[in-house]
């Protein structure tokens, strides 16, 4: 499974063809499920149980999968204890159960270059000015949500001269902003927040400001769904900040503390793209079969990261499609995904939905 990470990131971020990726992952998964098999027992008791056992699997939609919910209920960790260095939580809000994801040294550092890995497709190997659209208290107040803060210092590692687009008080600073763009107007910058304050924070406020942003790479993530009451969508989302700003580079992202590090990119048409060390299946929700492209269902997302917790194969509780495989244009392959949303009944838990829900 090493030999396989090893492949996947020596290649150019999301060029892997289908078939090239199958069979490079295949093996690493199959091995990763018999580590975890071996390594924590209620994940052996649900895989000897649900499938009779670890055999190795034929093809990526016969690796045994546990439903993402699963880290709310129950502590899973292939590790011993005193092997553990950092415990991930998920958002959600106050009375939610929250997943509790358990890494050692050698999942942290491999998640983390595999996430810069997958970045650089879009900003670059070089460090870009960043503009964070968030508060700093983010990252010291502990009444802000773990996944939150964990999110931003996560990516503003990628950047360097760091500004907030809110002072500490939540508020939007347009003198900051202003200085910060005036300080590199000469330079690509690296723009990152979640989904619901991108809009409601940086458009809603600045949309008159007159400020350039043709420059800024913008990566952002959340859930849509108050987004989504509002009628904006991607397509209206990606229209405003060109409109009002001239920003024209912008990447959603689709990932999961369940399975952090392997994060879905917005490539071409606007789809989202696992990375080459990760994969995408949509099942059938009444009888799990797997879905050919164009039919939606349950999202099932596979990844070669997670060697301290049984995480590589889950069943999310999000809805989406595979539109289109191996487009091949800009260097993306692989599948291209729509996430349609949430199963009903899911609880709200992506970032921004929470905010908003607050």
């Amino acid at each position: 499974m090493i030999d396989a990470l090893a492949t996947a990131l020596a290649a150019a971020p999301h060029s892997l063809p289908q078939a090239t990726r199958e069979a490079l992952l295949l093996p690493g998964l199959n091995a990763l499920t018999e580590l975890h098999h071996r390594s924590c027992p209620p994940y052996a008791r649900i895989i000897d149980g649900a499938w009779s056992g670890p055999g190795p699997a034929g093809q990526l939609g016969d690796v045994p999968f546990l439903p993402v919910s699963l880290f709310k209920l129950q502590r899973l960790q292939s590790v011993p204890d005193e092997q553990l260095r950092v415990e991930l939580t998920s958002s959600g809000t106050t009375g939610q159960a929250v997943s509790r994801i358990l890494l050692d040294a050698e999942t942290s550092m491999i998640q983390q270059r595999a996430l810069s890995s997958s970045l650089t497709h879009v900003i670059g190997r070089q460090r870009l000015p960043m503009l964070v659209i968030d508060t700093p208290a983010v990252l010291d107040d502990p009444a802000m949500m773990s996944a939150r803060g964990a999110g931003v210092l996560g990516m503003m590692r990628y950047g360097r001269h760091h500004t907030f687009a809110l002072d500490r008080s939540g508020e939007p600073d347009l003198d900051a902003v202003r200085a910060f763009l005036c300080a590199h107007a000469d330079q690509p910058v690296l723009m990152f927040g979640f989904t619901f304050l991108v809009w409601s924070a940086l458009y809603e406020h600045f949309r008159d400001a007159g400020l350039d942003l043709s420059h800024a790479v913008l990566i952002h993530s959340g859930g849509w769904k108050t987004l989504a009451d509002r009628a904006v969508d991607n397509t209206v989302f990606r229209a405003a900040l060109r409109q009002a700003f001239g920003l024209t580079r912008v990447h959603n992202f689709y990932g999961m503390v369940e399975q952090i590090g392997s994060v879905f990119l917005e490539g071409p048409g606007g789809l989202l793209y696992p990375p080459n060390f990760a994969d995408v299946i949509v099942r059938d929700p009444l009888t799990w079969e797997v879905l050919p492209v164009g039919r939606p269902g349950i999202i099932q997302v596979l990844s070669l990261l997670p060697h301290s917790y049984p995480g590589h194969s889950l069943l999310t509780e999000d809805l989406g499609v595979i539109e289109t495989v191996d487009p091949g244009e800009e260097g993306w392959n692989g599948k291209g995904i729509r996430v349609l949303g949430r199963l009903p009944r899911a609880e709200l838990r992506g970032c921004s939905d929470t905010m908003a829900a607050a």
